[in-house]
């Protein structure tokens, strides 16, 4: 055994975090499989662009069924929400942040369970398609409420 390990390193540290960095990184992605393939749950930093495109459609939902409670709580209705009930309507802006935030959230544990099984059956992107589809029949719902408004 060796009590002295000697530091071969320059000096100089590669690894900076820069934007550079990150769009380097964006632009060639190194990441696109498990190491091994025994690895059960591969972290990787390269999704497809359907699950974008999953992402910002949730997004852009999330941002409809905002504007769609608003205008139906103008017309006396109330949100369920406990949480984001007690924003509305006294504070807008705190509402829109809390609401994108809680998606936001959860989508980036989404995407970053896409590639995995969860419960041992379900891929972790069939999650996003229910997320999306729940935000369908939601907008769905709130339009048709919003259709039987007197004007």
């Amino acid at each position: 055994m060796h009590q002295f390990s000697i530091d071969r390193r320059s000096g100089i540290e590669r690894r900076q975090i820069t934007l550079a960095a990150f769009y380097r990184g964006a632009l060639n992605p190194r990441r696109k499989a498990g190491r091994r393939s025994s690895d059960r749950y591969a972290i990787i930093d390269w999704h497809s662009p359907r699950v974008l495109a999953l992402v910002l459609g949730i997004l852009g939902f999330c941002v409809l069924d905002g504007v769609l409670t608003i205008l139906l709580l103008s017309h006396g209705a109330r949100e369920i929400n406990p949480l984001l009930a007690t924003l509305v309507p006294h504070n807008l802006f705190g509402f829109a942040a809390v609401k994108l935030g809680l998606t936001g959230a959860g989508l980036c544990v989404l995407v970053a369970c896409s590639r995995m099984r969860l419960f041992r059956r379900v891929s972790g992107e069939a999650f996003l398609y229910g997320a999306l589809a729940a935000y369908v029949a939601l907008i769905s719902y709130q339009l048709h409420m919003l259709a039987r408004v007197p004007v």
